[in-house]
C-alpha cells in the first residue's frame, strides 16, 4: 500500500511559485522581453526566481540596467560580477548618453538623475525593440505601485493611464500589446519587504555589501540621513556637503539602493541577514519612505514618474 505525504508549502513557496509562473507567462506571451537588473536586492531575488524558471537553459531575454552614471560604485561591481556568473547578456544604457543626446536636460548640475532615467528606459525600449519589461517593483512599497497591474500597459509613448487598466480575474494575465506599446510585468509584485529578506535568506543570496552595516560619512538634512563625498566609478566624488552642514562618521546601511542623490541610509547595526530580518519585522516606517528623497516631493510624484514611463 502506497502511503501519500502531505506537503504544506510556505508563503515563500507560494510566492516563489506566482513570481515563477508570471515570469514564464512573460517569455510565452511576449516576442521580444527584457529583465531589469539594477544590481539591488529585489532584481537579485528577480535573478533567482529566472534561473528557478528557465535552467538549466539560458534565460530568454536579456538583463538590461539604465544607470544614472549616479550609482553607488558597490551595486555597479556587484551587478556586472552578477551578470558574468550568471553568463547572461547585460546590456547597460545610461542617462549621460541621454545627457549628451540632448534628450535629457538637468534644470542644475546638482538635480537628481533619478526621474530621467524614464526618458533613457523608453530610448533602449525602442533602441532593441522591447515588448516587455520586466521589473522588481513590489505593491509595499508606494501607493502608485499598490494599485498597478502585474501585467502593467504602457502606451506608445511609455505612459501609464492608472484609470485605464486591465483586468487580471483568475491570476490571468494578458502581456498582448500593438507594435510600439509596453509591458511592464512584475512577478515579485505581492511580495513585502520582509518576503524579500527572508527569501535571501532562505536561499543564501549574495548581495552589494552597502546592505550591511557599515561606516560612512554622512551629514543630517531635513531630517533624513544623507551620505557625502561618495565615489562614483570614475573616482571622482559626489554628494558634496553644503556650507555650514557637519560631516559625521554614521553606522548606516541602505535599505534600497538607487542614484546617489536620492537614496538615504538609514542608522543600524545590522550587519547580517539574520539580523536585518530581525531589524525589518520591527521597522515602522516604510522602505521608501525611509530612504528616498525623490518621494518625498509630493505624495503623487512617483504616480506622476510612472505615467512619463518610470519604471
Amino acid at each position: 500500500m502506497t502511503t501519500l505525504t502531505k506537503q504544506t508549502l510556505s508563503h515563500l513557496d507560494w510566492l516563489e511559485a506566482e513570481a515563477i509562473h508570471i515570469m514564464r507567462e512573460v517569455a510565452g506571451q511576449c516576442a521580444n522581453p527584457v529583465l531589469l537588473f539594477s544590481g539591488g536586492k529585489d532584481s537579485i531575488c528577480m535573478l533567482r526566481i529566472a534561473e528557478k524558471a528557465f535552467r538549466p537553459g539560458r534565460f530568454p531575454f536579456p538583463l538590461m540596467h539604465i544607470d544614472t552614471g549616479h550609482n553607488y560604485q558597490e551595486v555597479v561591481e556587484f551587478r556586472d560580477k552578477r551578470a558574468a556568473e550568471l553568463g547572461e547578456r547585460l546590456i547597460v544604457r545610461s542617462v549621460e548618453d541621454s545627457m549628451k543626446r540632448g534628450t535629457v536636460v538637468l534644470k542644475h548640475e546638482g538635480e537628481s538623475r533619478n526621474k530621467h532615467q524614464s526618458v533613457t528606459l523608453l530610448e533602449a525600449i525602442e533602441e532593441f525593440g522591447f515588448d516587455c519589461c520586466i521589473g522588481g517593483a513590489r505593491r509595499d512599497e508606494e501607493k502608485a505601485r499598490a494599485k498597478e497591474r502585474i501585467m502593467s500597459f504602457r502606451d506608445e509613448f511609455g505612459q501609464w493611464d492608472p484609470k485605464n487598466q486591465r483586468p487580471e480575474l483568475w491570476n490571468l494575465y494578458n502581456a498582448r500589446a500593438h507594435k510600439g506599446e509596453n509591458i511592464r510585468a512584475f512577478p515579485i509584485s505581492n511580495w513585502t519587504e520582509m518576503d524579500v529578506w527572508q527569501y535571501i535568506e532562505r536561499e543564501g543570496l549574495e548581495l552589494p555589501s552597502i546592505y550591511f552595516a557599515h561606516t560612512r560619512p554622512v551629514v543630517m538634512r531635513q531630517g533624513a540621513i544623507v551620505p557625502v563625498n561618495v565615489p562614483l566609478v570614475s573616482g571622482e566624488l559626489t554628494n558634496l556637503p553644503k556650507a555650514g552642514e557637519e560631516i559625521i562618521d554614521l553606522q548606516v546601511r541602505f535599505r534600497t539602493v538607487g542614484d546617489i542623490s536620492c537614496t538615504a541610509p538609514v542608522e543600524s547595526d545590522a550587519d547580517t541577514v539574520e539580523k536585518i530580518v530581525l531589524e525589518t519585522a520591527t521597522t515602522t516606517i516604510t522602505e521608501r519612505g525611509a530612504t528616498r528623497l525623490d518621494d518625498q516631493t509630493s505624495e503623487a510624484s512617483m504616480e506622476q514618474r510612472k505615467k512619463e514611463g518610470y519604471f
